[in-house]
């Protein structure tokens, strides 16, 4: 038997994400297509470890794609170009760090303030648990 064998049968039906997912597991495929930055805080370490950690699995885990930074702080003092890739486009933008008031100042601080819509979200794993966090990245 060829393999996807069975790819001739529904070449021509339109078939749903979960069927695309079934034939073919090694694509990710989103309805709703949007822009994860997780930041590890690894300078000031500000966020607790076992959050960090459990979000960043659970992450990885669900396939989805996101991106991971290190320390955005070190970010935002360098002005690294990378952030002005994140809030660009129209997509929505889960950022999974501190504070929400702290992150838009970093923003700030490295020129690139945040869009006044509700296009970004700020979730902060030093208050929520990580099961919330990754509720909201992967769920919504």
């Amino acid at each position: 038997m060829a393999p996807y064998s069975g790819l001739k049968e529904v070449r021509n039906d339109p078939i749903s994400l979960s069927q695309v997912s079934t034939l073919f597991p090694f694509i990710q495929l989103s309805d709703s297509p949007k822009k994860i930055l997780y930041c590890r805080c690894a300078f000031a370490q500000a966020v607790p470890e076992g959050v960090k950690n459990e979000v960043l699995k659970r992450l990885c885990d669900s396939g989805a794609n996101f991106e991971t930074v290190s320390d955005l702080c070190e970010m935002s003092a360098r002005k690294d170009p990378r952030l002005s890739k994140l809030i660009e486009g129209e997509e929505p933008v889960q950022i999974a760090a501190c504070y929400p008031r702290a992150v838009k100042w970093l923003f700030h601080q490295a020129g690139l303030p945040l869009p006044d819509d509700d296009r970004v979200e700020v979730l902060n794993m030093r208050e929520l648990t990580a099961e919330e966090i990754s509720d909201k990245l992967l769920n919504e």
